[in-house]
């Protein structure tokens, strides 16, 4: 099968298409056939040499999420049949035209929502609600801030703040506040022009927001703390500003919590049980079309390097999707 491998660490340019063996499913796994993936910061700093190979015997292959077809299934397999449509997330190898996935972990997908396109869904998806909702406690009349809402991530999150009846504030650049604000975010923040604790200040009469979901990091967390309400979450979902330094003291007063959360990592066993509760909880909204996913452009896997650069150069609003088949 034909697959991006990673022989080298640095930029777009060391992303190579080279033929390597299809993989073998386990008797709980079942072989998709790939017809698409999408692009995550994670698989830059794979390529980048940060992220370690998630199958160190195996090829460097980067890549976490995918839809496309089963090809064959496991002697213990029930859920699935050759022919099926699934999708879901994986710690790596989507960038290529076959993997392999437990049973459980991989979603059937959602009604109306054409295959290819499906492979926008599972990661950011599962990534906004699992950290506002699950973790986040976001319920319904509550506030949300999203930084980075123009990301794959933040157009989830815009979506998952109204299917529970909250609203939700947003990040961005001045480029993408139009495009933003037309999603349906409830109010949009130009950081180059604006301050966003003063916004969620004003915007919550001074109360402050519930739920910070964050892939900033850097000097963001101690102006998060300050746009925090009593009892709020900061849930870190990325450090792309860098660690920077923070003021403990002033989360004490506000009994607050930060809550730090990556998707990647997780033991099989949470997955399985994350995706099987987005299947059940979620994916009903898909096939209702009260969500869809959000893809902002298209690409080839012949056209991976050009993918990666476009994701590099944060232009995008929503998804880069990546054709394998």
């Amino acid at each position: 099968m034909r697959a991006v491998v990673l022989t080298a660490f640095g930029g777009p340019e060391v992303l190579r298409i080279t033929e390597v063996p299809d993989p073998t499913p386990g008797p709980d796994e079942v072989l998709v056939d790939v017809a698409a993936t999408a692009l995550n910061r994670a698989d830059i700093l794979q390529r980048k040499g940060f992220y370690p190979n998630p199958f160190p015997t195996e090829h460097d292959i980067p890549g976490m999420e995918f839809s496309g077809t089963v090809a064959a299934v496991g002697s213990r397999v029930t859920a699935w049949r050759v022919g099926d449509e699934v999708m879901g997330i994986v710690a790596g190898g989507a960038y290529a035209e076959r993997l392999v996935i437990h049973e459980r972990q991989a979603m059937r997908i959602p009604r109306d929502v054409a295959l290819v396109d499906a492979a926008a869904i599972p990661e950011v998806f599962i990534t906004a609600w699992d950290g506002l909702v699950v973790q986040g406690g976001l319920t319904s009349g509550r506030w949300a801030l999203v930084h980075a809402i123009a990301s794959g991530v933040g157009t989830a999150a815009i979506q998952i703040c109204h299917s529970v009846g909250a609203r939700v504030m947003g990040t961005c650049s001045t480029s993408k506040v139009e495009q933003v604000r037309a999603l349906g975010a409830d109010v949009v923040v130009d950081y180059t022009k604006e301050d966003f604790v003063e916004q969620a200040q004003r915007m919550t009469d001074g109360r402050g927001v519930d739920v910070i979901l964050d892939p900033v990091g850097g000097d963001y967390l101690d102006r998060n703390v300050a746009s925090l309400a009593l009892k709020g979450r900061i849930i870190q979902i990325g450090l792309m500003a860098g660690v920077g330094s923070f003021n403990l003291g002033a989360l004490l007063p506000k009994r607050a919590s930060l809550i730090g959360s990556v998707l990647r990592a997780r033991p099989l066993e949470e997955k399985v049980a994350i995706s099987q509760r987005f299947a059940a909880e979620m994916l009903p909204l898909f096939d209702s079309g009260d969500m869809k996913p959000i893809v902002d452009r298209r690409y080839s896997l012949a056209e991976i390097a050009e993918a990666h650069a476009y994701l590099e150069s944060n232009a995008n609003v929503g998804k880069v999707v990546v054709s394998v088949r």
